[in-house]
């Protein structure tokens, strides 16, 4: 996979550049996973606003529910979240549209055309994931956001201005925002190379179209948890 992961940036640093096949992917992995995303960010958010509520009234903290829902959605939820969402619609989705390329021989007519596969289909690919990743993440969080304030102050009656001034005065841009879009551009990099990947190298069959996409899915989540600690711990944030 290492060896794989060089020939995709080698293909993208070195010409030819192929910026129509960069935009088609941005739309394909970033614009068609928005729905998903900002719905399931706002139901998070919700769900959030209203438990962190009730457990917060209990100790008559309810005056920390915006610091507590940011700083979840931030440093945790929001990257991991939106990770897996995008991981399940558009990393099984490019898994299988090049699966499908290697079984119906496509890439083999790409190279008899003298066009490398790696730097048409897949440099493209990879990094849209990449580049997609950090935005999706920050509008998870927004709609997280959003749905707290909308359960915490509209339905519980807590106080606008409560809320936004612990929110904002307990995360720090340099350690909590930075933080989350580190960990997003190292996601979008698992997510892109793993799915390109087991397309790439499919069997080619149908049968082997659908293992790749189910490989997609379920090993680049469990490397987004797990690599979710890591990324934690080395920045001491919690062991």
């Amino acid at each position: 996979m290492a060896k794989f992961a060089g020939a995709i940036v080698r293909a993208t640093v070195l010409p030819p550049y192929r910026f129509r096949r960069y935009l088609e992917e941005l739309y394909n992995l970033g614009v068609l996973s928005l729905i998903i995303v900002c719905i399931s960010g706002l139901a998070v958010g919700m769900v959030l606003g209203l438990q962190g509520y009730n457990t917060l009234v209990r100790f008559g903290a309810e005056s920390s529910l915006g610091a507590v829902v940011g700083l979840s959605l931030i440093r945790e939820l929001g990257p991991v979240l939106s990770a897996l969402l995008v991981t399940g619609r558009a990393g099984s989705a490019t898994a299988a549209e090049i699966a499908s390329m290697v079984t119906t021989e496509q890439l083999d007519g790409l190279r008899m055309m003298s066009i490398d596969p790696v730097s048409f289909v897949v440099s493209p690919k990879a990094v849209a994931m990449v580049a997609v990743m950090p935005m999706l993440n920050a509008l998870f969080i927004l709609f997280g956001i959003a749905g707290a304030y909308l359960i915490g102050v509209t339905l519980m009656g807590l106080d606008a201005g409560v809320f936004t001034s612990s929110l904002t005065s307990n995360v720090r841009f340099g350690e909590d925002v930075m933080g989350s879009l580190v960990k997003a551009l190292v996601f979008g990099a698992l997510a892109g190379l793993i799915a390109t990947f087991r397309g790439y190298f499919s069997t080619p069959t149908a049968a082997g179209v659908s293992a790749a996409t189910t490989s997609t899915v379920v090993i680049t989540s469990v490397a987004i948890l797990i690599g979710d600690y890591f990324l934690t711990a080395l920045w001491g944030i919690e062991l």
